[in-house]
């Protein structure tokens, strides 16, 4: 028995209940298709904010398919408009992460209750972060890519040999989580009136300007003023200045992780653990 069977084994007999919680994101699909049929009674779940980009939905029916095993979708059931009135209209952002709390931690943590729990997270031994740690002393988590020393080279791999590839919303963002994620990127914003103009619209809509008092998704500029034709083959310009940049300096990595790359140089803020998992 090699090392990572050893791992599965010491796991898989490890009393209590086995999730791998999903965002519809790479690295979480890539874990659970790592974990298939190693761990006994495993239950994939994912918060559902109703508010998710129709790739996501599509890319998670399609990793349902191909684990056999359904994948249950939790919700808070009130939805995010029910919250946004409770934070008198305050949008979420990275300062007060309402959304976070609201429409994944919390039904997540009622879903699991007070049963011992496993929670596998799909961090990967190249990042520099932990994703979500439960306060609550009965959910453990599990980093089987880190333990196993997996990077973004083999998450790439599991996709391509699963024939389920990367999320089709790859080719312009870098994140899963809502349409209206505050921690996108201006390209990825710029991609979604693109892409998605319908629900531009919709994030435009929840702005709005209360006493004085603003509250867009971006603290330093309005979609209204992002939208803006001259705005936005500035952004687009710039986007492939960077890319062509993350190209010249980096010549042997795959788009995926240069287009990324290109796009976190845009702002500073980090993305959330708990969605981008």
């Amino acid at each position: 028995m090699n090392n990572h069977e050893a791992s599965f084994a010491d796991w898989a007999a490890r009393p209590g209940r086995h999730i791998v919680s999903l965002s519809g994101g790479k690295d979480s699909t890539a874990l659970a298709i790592y974990l298939r049929g190693k761990l006994p009674q495993v239950e994939y779940i994912f918060c559902d904010t109703r508010k998710e980009l129709p790739e996501t939905y599509e890319y998670l029916d399609k990793l349902e398919a191909y684990l056999q095993r359904p994948i249950v979708r939790l919700d808070d059931h009130r939805g995010f408009d029910h919250w946004l009135e409770m934070y008198g209209g305050m949008l979420p952002s990275a300062q007060v992460r309402w959304c976070t709390r609201k429409l994944k931690i919390e039904p997540f943590e009622k879903y699991v209750g007070d049963d011992q729990v496993w929670s596998y997270i799909g961090i990967r031994a190249d990042e520099q972060r932990n994703g979500y740690i439960s306060a609550k002393p009965n959910i453990k988590p599990i980093y089987p890519f880190k333990e196993h020393g997996l990077r973004i080279a083999d998450v790439e791999r599991l996709l391509e040999e699963s024939g389920l590839g990367l999320p089709e919303y790859y080719e312009w963002r870098q994140r899963s989580g809502c349409s209206f994620c505050f921690f996108q990127r201006t390209g990825e914003w710029a991609g979604l009136k693109e892409r998605h103009p319908a629900l531009f619209e919709e994030a435009k809509a929840y702005e709005t300007d209360r006493g004085g008092e603003h509250f867009y998704w971006r603290q330093r500029e309005s979609l209204a003023e992002l939208e803006q034709p001259d705005r936005m083959k500035q952004i687009k310009r710039e986007h492939l200045i960077r890319l062509e940049g993350e190209r010249l300096r980096r010549p042997n990595r795959p788009l995926i992780e240069l287009v990324g790359a290109a796009l976190d140089s845009e702002d500073d803020d980090s993305g959330c653990d708990i969605c981008h998992l």
